[in-house]
């Protein structure tokens, strides 16, 4: 695996999270995926640009695996990279591990097409947007 960059964040699972089996819901989980996807873009992408040019990365596909349920306190290290670069999309992945034990507890893939806000057509992705989606890229070899 060839790495450039692979951004990390924790979150600590809190009793709101949880369902009634005790265990983190599974809706939660595309909460925390979303908040590290956030993080990514507020590190690395200069988003209010993007969207002042009528850019948007929008949802089109989310494939999610759950491994190990997840409970009050533990926390989470939320592992995020870009697998694959299209032509008009990229597919973030995402790998959930309990930090304690590294028990893996989820992945998921997850499309985004890059869209023109004012037609609301799938674009090419601008080369601005396609280097740094390039610098987030981890190939398995």
């Amino acid at each position: 695996m060839t790495n450039k960059l692979k951004d990390m964040i924790t979150i600590k699972v809190r009793g709101y999270h949880l369902d009634l089996y005790g265990h983190v819901n599974n809706t939660r989980y595309l909460e925390f995926l979303e908040e590290a996807r956030w993080n990514i873009k507020e590190k690395y992408f200069n988003f209010p640009q993007f969207h002042e040019d009528g850019i948007s990365l929008v949802v089109v596909n989310t494939n999610i695996n759950y491994r190990n349920p997840s409970k009050l306190s533990d926390v989470l290290e939320i592992h995020t990279y870009i697998s694959k670069i299209g032509t008009k999309s990229c597919i973030f992945k995402h790998e959930i591990f309990n930090q304690s034990n590294k028990l893996p507890i989820a992945d998921a893939n997850v499309t985004f097409a890059i869209i023109d806000r004012n037609t609301e057509k799938a674009i090419k992705i601008p080369k601005l947007l396609h280097d740094v989606f390039n610098k987030l890229t981890i190939t398995k070899s």
